[in-house]
């Protein structure tokens, strides 16, 4: 069989795959951006007793692979079964569908925390100052001056992080989800023909293509200013 009719015969299985996968890193990416905000600000500026926690979660999480991440997850869920169903629970962690979900959003929160982070250190001072000078409260603050700054800030490195994501989701693969490696993996077992993991390599890289046009856009939004045309 050649490649095109590789493609031809089980485009289907590979369009379900993608689905799964853009679903995995997007609804995990998207989750994780809830949360971090708020830990990011207790990472900053919070009393050690809260600060300290998240400072420790963050450094478990960068500094362990995420697969390693994932097998804790899944098959670590098992061995607390009898807490996890008194707690209604266990229908969430016997699926790995789950697992691999609350894996991601886990793993890309700790990243954005520190991602947001750097980027809230970056708002300049005489900002923060001059909002404090017309009466803002400090949510009005956050919200209208400090967060918009640090996030066109991170925006870059925010965008590097989803990315890294929709590649790791791969990983998903080895818990038995049908993710687009996975669906890869399923045709290569039935037709032994390693252009099945081209098509994969490729619609992977088409994705991420079109992600970073997609990112590059919001940033020309987000800072209008340093992408202006020096023609009159």
């Amino acid at each position: 069989m050649n490649p095109i009719e590789l493609l031809i015969q089980y485009w289907p299985k590979y369009l379900e795959g993608l689905w799964v996968t853009i679903q995995l890193a997007g609804i995990g990416a998207i989750l994780a951006a809830i949360i971090a905000p708020g830990l990011a600000l207790v990472r900053l500026n919070g009393p050690a007793m809260f600060s300290v926690p998240v400072r420790v979660y963050v450094s478990f999480i960068r500094g362990t692979p995420m697969l390693a991440q994932l097998f804790l997850i899944y098959y670590g869920s098992g061995q607390f079964r009898p807490f996890l169903q008194d707690w209604g629970l266990w229908s969430l962690f016997r699926e790995p569908y789950n697992c691999a979900m609350l894996t991601f959003v886990i793993s890309s929160t700790a990243y954005q925390i520190e991602i947001l982070r750097g980027g809230l250190m970056g708002v300049p001072y005489g900002e923060i100052e001059a909002a404090k000078a017309v009466g803002m409260s400090p949510i009005t603050r956050y919200r209208r001056v400090i967060f918009p700054h640090a996030y066109r800030i991170a925006w870059p490195a925010l965008g590097n992080e989803v990315i890294l994501l929709v590649k790791a989701s791969a990983l998903a693969s080895v818990v038995t989800i049908f993710d687009l490696l996975g669906e890869t993996r399923l045709i290569f077992s039935k037709t032994f023909d390693l252009s099945a993991y081209l098509w994969a390599a490729l619609l992977y890289l088409a994705l991420t293509a079109v992600l970073v046009w997609v990112w590059c856009r919001a940033e020309i939004l987000l800072n209008p200013q340093f992408f202006k045309s020096d023609r009159v």
